[in-house]
Order: structure tokens, then C-alpha cells, then sequence
């Protein structure tokens, strides 16, 4: 975990979790946008992922360690004494939810973007069957991911970045996969437990990752008093680093700051 430090008096604090294959490093021109803007930054690598392990990249005996992870994140920001927000990404924001499911943790607001709850692509059934036999015998046995950077962004000069990644996980194991579906099916079946905290969901319209419909399909099954949805019509799956970037970013922000303002309200009236 690291932490970066706006200069002056911070707003708040924003803490970025990552996505699946991915690190905390591709997310720079983010932090540093959020620095700039007054905000405290708070993020880190995943277990498997980027520097956190180099023998065990793209597995994870169980997801409940990626929300355990990211509660230290939060208890982290928190130490602060500043409102703090939570930007989850795909996995990461898949990650959020669960944890916001289980845990009442201080927190002002959550941005979701293209949160992993449901893949356009899954394997065939058959080797779906397989899968399950080999969660059993051998749980880190990794295969290959099939995916590509193509698939997730149309920012060009992002894709050149990507492809001489080193810290970019390419196989992940078979546990890893099991743990993904478990927890996207928590996410759904655990919709009631979710903590009642303003949310903005931001989906890439072209997502050719997540399936966009169960990600709809989340939001409208969530009753909390204060929800938006966006979608992005032309981007793919990482909307933040998509060419609208900039755009995206701002109306992220504007919701933050909107959310400081009538906290500061609230803070008034009592």
C-alpha cells in the first residue's frame, strides 16, 4: 500500500483499488489528477498482482483476501480524519461491493467503474465443468487469461504502456477463477447487505469485458437513498483510461465534490 499527499489542506481522501491482471502503477495520471485537485490518495497492489508476490502472480486462495486487503486500505485513509471515498475498478470494484457487504466501514462515497458483475465471455461448459475438478487438485494451476489490452482500452499510447508491462499478469490459476464467479454471485445475492453510502456507477458503453446488462442489473436491484448510473456509450472496459478520459474524471469528481458540500451541510445544520 502507498500513499500520496495532495498539497495544502487535503479535501478528502480517494482510495483506488485496481483491477484484475493489472497494478496500482497504471493508475499514475489518476493519482496524480486527484492530487491536483486537493485529495489524499490511498492504493495498492492486490495480493498476486503487480509487486505484491512474484510466485504466486494471478492466484488468490480465497477473494475474502482482496476485501481484507482493501479494509486496511480504508482503515488506512480513515487515519486521516477526512472524509474518505472509495474508486474500485472492475475487480476492484467488485471488491468494494463485497466489502460493503460485509463490513460497515466510514466511508462518504463510492465510484464504481465497469465493476466485475458478470463477463461478456465465460469458458464453454465443458470446461467450466473441468474448472471445478481442478479447484480441488490442483487450485494453482494458471492458465492462460485471453485477455488482452485490445480489449480494454482505445487509448493507444495506454496500450504501448501496457504491452511492456512487466507487472501485467497474463495466467491466472484456477482457484482465482472459481473465487471470481463465487464472488460475483455474492454480490448479487448479497444485494440487501450492501452499506447505504452515495454510489456512482460508471460503465463503459463498449465494455468487451463486463457484460454492461448485470451491471444494470445490480444497480436497479439496489435500493439505497442516493445512486447514479453513467453510461459511457463509445468507451471499452477502463473508462479512465479511455480518450473521454479527462470528461470522466470530472463528472467523477463532481460527485465527490457535490457529496463534500452537502456533508458540509449536514456538518452545519447539526
Amino acid at each position: 500500500m502507498r500513499k500520496w499527499e495532495a498539497n495544502g489542506r487535503a479535501k478528502a481522501v480517494i482510495v483506488i483499488v485496481h483491477g484484475a491482471m493489472e497494478h496500482q502503477g497504471r493508475y499514475r495520471w489518476l493519482i496524480d489528477m486527484w492530487l491536483l485537485a486537493g485529495f489524499h490518495v490511498v492504493a495498492g497492489d492486490l495480493p498476486g498482482q503487480g509487486l505484491t508476490t512474484r510466485s504466486h502472480r494471478g492466484h488468490v486462495d480465497s477473494f475474502a483476501q482482496y476485501v481484507e486487503e482493501v479494509k486496511s486500505w480504508v482503515e488506512e485513509a480513515n487515519s486521516y480524519a477526512l472524509p474518505v471515498f472509495m474508486l474500485g475498478h472492475s475487480m476492484g470494484g467488485l471488491t468494494v461491493i463485497r466489502l460493503l457487504q460485509s463490513e460497515e466501514i466510514n466511508i462518504a462515497g463510492v465510484i464504481l467503474s465497469s465493476p466485475c458483475l458478470g463477463l461478456v465471455e465465460y469458458p464453454s461448459m465443458p470446461l467450466n465443468a473441468i474448472s471445478v475438478g481442478l479447484n480441488w487438485i490442483v487450485p494453482e494451476l494458471r492458465v492462460s487469461s485471453n485477455l488482452t489490452i485490445d480489449l480494454t482500452t482505445r487509448n493507444e499510447d495506454v496500450k504501448e504502456r501496457a504491452l511492456n508491462d512487466s507487472l501485467y499478469v497474463t495466467k491466472v490459476s484456477v482457484r482465482w477463477y472459481r473465487e471470481l464467479l463465487k464472488a460475483m454471485k455474492a454480490a448479487f445475492t448479497n444485494i440487501s447487505n450492501f452499506s447505504d453510502v452515495p454510489l456512482l456507477v460508471m460503465q463503459g458503453g463498449d465494455d468487451k469485458i463486463v457484460n454492461k446488462e448485470d451491471v444494470k442489473k445490480w444497480f436497479n436491484q439496489l435500493n439505497i437513498r442516493e445512486k447514479l448510473y453513467k453510461e459511457w456509450e463509445l468507451c471499452y472496459h477502463e473508462v479512465f483510461n479511455e480518450p473521454e478520459r479527462d470528461l470522466i474524471l470530472e463528472y467523477a469528481k463532481s460527485f465527490v465534490e457535490m457529496r463534500l458540500r452537502v456533508m458540509g451541510y449536514v456538518s452545519k445544520r447539526k
